[in-house]
């Protein structure tokens, strides 16, 4: 491995551990109604907030409470969504007259969105116009995070309370989280980007000249804008001929800066972040990725200052940053190795630095190995989804353990709050089995983890994989399933295989090579999305109800600390134990056998 793919990696990873405690103690202070200085003047707007909407935000709630006001209020953004998507047309700020979508791909676009896990099957450019993407994408990428950052700040308030009922206020949390974090962070961010060229205006689309007449061949599409793919696999081509360009404008850089924040990822352009105008410098690419992980790993120092034990708060943040330095390496590895069978046809494929080297299919030069194997795994591991290259395109392994993070349970980071959350879950896991083993009662902080909890926790670990595997292998036997399919073999069964992980994880990636923009695959992603966010969070709130009105018991001589290196081997255990047990005879049907194959020729 080059040292220019190592000295990237450790720049980038130097940095987010930098960043770690400055912005985790500034989000667990807001979150407790105490902001520094530099924000106190929205103290003010924040009571307004609260006025105009009618909240008493003293009043606590208990968890039923709380989860009810959740589903309520994603309810509400879902058809606000729903409806915006449907009536574009009707609508202002749609220079280009863009019709509103279909029925079935509003829908899946709306609970994307509000699930956050921005998963699209549609191409920004030609489908949503400029008010969909600000009123539309861009407000529910700030809903989304705080409400997952709001489940969290629940969650630990049930584990510092005793013997109370209430774990805290949803209005307050989605409200704090949104003024005082994603706001100012997201403003900042657009600035920087629009300092690299990113573009931000409300201009129609540019029509340019471009080179003399060029002929080219393209995919024949149907009305959906899916490729024709034949029995064989492979998209008919037609040939075409243009003098001019049509160049996309509208406001990137703002609605980027929130869902890169947000883990409500997805991209203004079908292109993504490998798109020019939207990532356009090594820079911007490398503020993309810090942003990504920012809310996620600061979170992690707030746990334990909230809680009173910051030693918890590194640890759990040790265990990401250990299994994502691990990844990282394993794409960076596969990736530069290149593609073995373009050998033989005299590809030259050497290692030179940043730009060359490696299987560069699917990546921009601009970016190369370095920027573009460390973005996929901050992207996959993020729980964001967003993308500046082909994941389609990388090598069998290199695609396997980008689909082994998102199948982890969203825990390497994972999106605002709710990625901490599922590593918790796994923690308590941890916890129980290690009762068992010397027999001794679980207890986590001093709260006694009881069958209430166990049967909780359950559900909670079991849904995703449940989620993944049922729907892959649905897909895999009907034949509306079927006919997305644009690989045959094992590269199809791959592609079916992320595409569940990424919804059900609330990722939002993909394959790409799976044609997804039909009413099958529209609807049952959706459903999984929705599932797989709001299924888990919910017995989430039901355990936080539950170990709040519990009394802390003091440690004992039996008592297993929750911080240090025998508890990260532990918690390390559980995340790669149930992962393993769930996904790896899915993953030897996909990419093993791939890489074996492209190995043999």
């Amino acid at each position: 491995m080059s040292g220019y793919l190592l000295l990237h990696a450790a720049l980038f990873l130097l940095l987010l551990s930098l960043l770690v405690k400055p912005c985790g103690r500034y989000m667990s202070q807001v979150m407790v109604g105490n902001p520094p200085w530099p924000v106190r003047w929205l103290l003010p707007v924040e009571s307004l907030c609260y006025r105009l909407a009618g909240i008493d935000a003293k009043a606590g709630m208990d968890w039923r409470s709380y989860a009810v006001s959740m589903l309520m209020f994603n309810g509400l953004g879902l058809v606000f969504l729903y409806a915006l998507l449907r009536l574009q047309f009707y609508l202002p700020l749609n220079p280009q007259h863009l019709p509103g979508l279909p029925a079935d791909t509003a829908f899946n676009t709306a609970i994307s969105f509000v699930s956050n896990t921005s998963w699209q099957s549609y191409a920004g450019e030609t489908s949503l116009s400029y008010l969909s993407q600000m009123l539309g994408v861009s407000v529910q990428g700030f809903l989304s995070a705080a409400c997952g950052i709001g489940v969290l700040m629940a969650f630990i308030r049930a584990l510092a309370r005793h013997q109370c009922m209430e774990v805290g206020n949803f209005w307050v949390d989605i409200c704090r989280a949104t003024l005082y974090i994603l706001l100012p962070l997201s403003m900042l961010l657009s600035l920087l980007l629009v300092s690299q060229g990113v573009l931000q205006n409300l201009h129609p689309y540019q029509t340019v000249q471009g080179f003399p007449t060029s002929t080219y061949a393209a995919a024949s599409r149907d009305t959906r804008g899916n490729p024709v793919l034949p029995a064989q696999g492979s998209a008919i081509l037609q040939p075409k001929s243009t003098a001019t360009q049509q160049l996309p404008m509208g406001p990137v850089a703002s609605e980027k800066a929130i869902n890169l924040l947000s883990g409500d990822g997805g991209g203004f352009f079908n292109a993504n972040s490998a798109h020019p105008f939207e990532n356009p410098t090594p820079l911007s690419n490398f503020l993309q990725m810090l942003a990504m992980l920012l809310i996620p790993a600061g979170l992690c120092y707030s746990y334990g200052d909230l809680l009173g034990d910051r030693k918890q708060g590194w640890t759990l943040f040790s265990a990401m940053l250990l299994v994502f330095l691990c990844a990282s390496l394993a794409v960076m590895h596969e990736e530069q190795g290149g593609n073995p069978l373009l050998t033989p046809l005299g590809v030259n494929q050497q290692h030179d630095g940043w730009q060359a080297g490696g299987n560069m299919e699917g990546k921009e030069v601009r970016f190369g190995i370095a920027g573009s194997a460390l973005f996929a795994t901050v992207s996959t591991s993020s729980g964001d989804g967003t993308v500046n290259a082909m994941h389609d395109s990388f090598t069998p392994l290199g695609g396997a353990v980008l689909m082994g993070l998102m199948q982890t349970g969203e825990v390497i980071f994972g999106g605002p709050g709710t990625g901490l959350l599922s590593l918790i879950m796994h923690a308590l896991l941890a916890i129980f089995v290690a009762g068992l083993m010397i027999g001794r009662a679980p207890e986590y902080l001093g709260k006694k983890i009881d069958v209430y909890e166990v049967k909780l926790l359950a559900i909670i670990i079991l849904l995703t994989p449940l989620l993944v595997l049922g729907g892959s292998a649905l897909s895999l036997m009907l034949p509306a399933g079927l006919a997305g399919l644009g690989n045959p073999a094992a590269h199809g069964f791959s592609e079916v295989l992320y595409a569940f992980s990424s919804a059900a994880n609330n990722n939002g990636s993909a394959f790409a090579g799976l044609s997804a923009n039909t009413p099958y695959y529209n609807t049952v992603l959706a459903g999984v999305m929705w599932f797989g966010r709001f299924g888990v969070l919910i017995p989430i709130l039901a355990m936080a109800g539950s170990l709040a009105n519990k009394q802390a018991r003091p440690a004992g001589p039996g008592t297993l600390p929750c911080h240090g290196g025998l508890f990260l081997l532990l918690l390390l255990g559980a995340v790669v134990l149930v992962a393993a047990l769930s996904y790896l005879p899915a993953l030897v049907l996909g990419p093993v056998i791939e890489a074996f194959q492209m190995v043999s020729g």
